[in-house]
């Protein structure tokens, strides 16, 4: 088992990697507040892994509901979040009562939201089952739903008391869900950490054929530089930089979601080509040159990504765009790179500019 920390003084939660965790109540009974918790999975998940999650604890005197949602991101609403409610209340569970993510970013959101809000505020762990949710989104503490006019755009900031990233889980995840996992893995490389990117592209096929020392040393290293960004700038108030950074690729991606409908690309899909957006505009400030771009979109191809976006048009990218959560009074602010391994965020860009890029990498 592979250890480290969120570094957030009182708030500080450790993060746990390896094989064989779900079965190890041992290292959730420390941070619960009472023997009880609520287990939020999915109809995919649930099948999978919740008794092995659940048996444990019941064997250790712990009280367990489950609470089993509908898969996928169309269901990152508030009718799926009033179910998490609905249940919670039903079972009269009480404030010292700690829910459990047990599943991807939809029910680590999802679960992280109820928990923020119910009843002012009660104790989650994530326990993530997708390669994408152990390398961001179960760390960090954003939590949050959809809206038919922008993704996560209502939510709330709230940490985890623990991260608990069972590597055995991936050997059950499809091909696709492990490549779009694996964008947010290229991402740390992109943003602060180019040594890490010359190590996955020297590892990419040992990471698609699911190989369990390269996943774990790509999780924890993807851990690692999440957890300095996040302990650095918490609640992304930086006015440079910070956490925004974290973002690469993400305006264009969410625009991608949202504008086809959720679900119908998978994050990481829909980050991927956004990268390669956000990669096209650095070239075309004068930032990257040809040979970075096309060293991105060849690692991405390699990791079955696509590095062309929807064919959605450059004003409805951009009237998506408007939406994004880095807009400050109206100013559209993206993530891009000045050299590969150096991210910055940057609000000067060019209408025309962002719009030849766009157009330079959709179909």
């Amino acid at each position: 088992m592979r250890s480290l920390n969120v570094r957030l003084g009182a708030r500080s939660y450790p993060i746990h990697i390896g094989p064989g965790l779900l079965t190890q109540a041992e290292l959730i009974l420390p941070h619960l507040r009472t023997p009880r918790v609520a287990i939020v999975s999915n109809e995919t998940v649930a099948p999978l892994y919740l008794d092995k999650l659940a048996a444990p604890l019941r064997a250790a005197g712990v009280q367990v509901t489950e609470i089993i949602l509908p898969d996928g991101e169309a269901h990152k609403n508030w009718e799926t979040l009033n179910r998490i409610f609905d249940q919670l209340l039903a079972e009269r569970c009480d404030r010292s009562t700690t829910l459990i993510a047990l599943g991807g970013g939809v029910i680590g959101d999802l679960t992280g939201f109820a928990a923020a809000s119910y009843q002012r505020g009660v104790p989650f762990i994530q326990v993530p089952t997708t390669l994408l949710a152990q390398v961001d989104s179960s760390v960090g503490g954003k939590t949050g739903i959809n809206h038919p006019r922008g993704k996560n755009m209502i939510g709330a900031f709230w940490q985890p008391q623990l991260v608990l990233a069972d590597t055995d889980t991936l050997q059950t995840l499809p091909a696709r869900e492990l490549s779009a996992g694996l964008a947010e893995v290229i991402k740390y490389g992109l943003i602060r950490d180019l040594p890490f990117l010359a190590w996955l592209e020297a590892q990419m096929d040992a990471l698609l054929a699911c190989d369990g020392s390269a996943l774990a040393q790509a999780i924890e290293r993807s851990c690692q530089n999440k957890a300095e960004v996040v302990a650095a700038d918490e609640l992304e108030t930086a006015k440079e930089g910070g956490r925004a950074l974290l973002n690469l690729g993400h305006t264009f991606g969410h625009a991608i979601e949202t504008g086809l409908g959720y679900g119908q690309w998978l994050h990481g899909e829909a980050v991927a080509a956004g990268m390669v957006m956000a990669a096209e505009l650095s070239h075309r400030l004068g930032w990257l040159d040809a040979a970075a771009v096309a060293r991105l979109s060849q690692l991405l191809q390699r990791a079955a990504l696509p590095v062309r976006g929807a064919a959605l048009g450059a004003e409805r990218y951009l009237e998506l765009m408007g939406h994004d959560k880095k807009v400050i009074a109206g100013k559209l602010r993206l993530v891009l790179l000045r050299q590969l391994g150096e991210a910055v965020t940057y609000g000067e860009a060019p209408r025309e500019e962002i719009i030849a890029a766009i157009e330079a990498c959709c179909d």
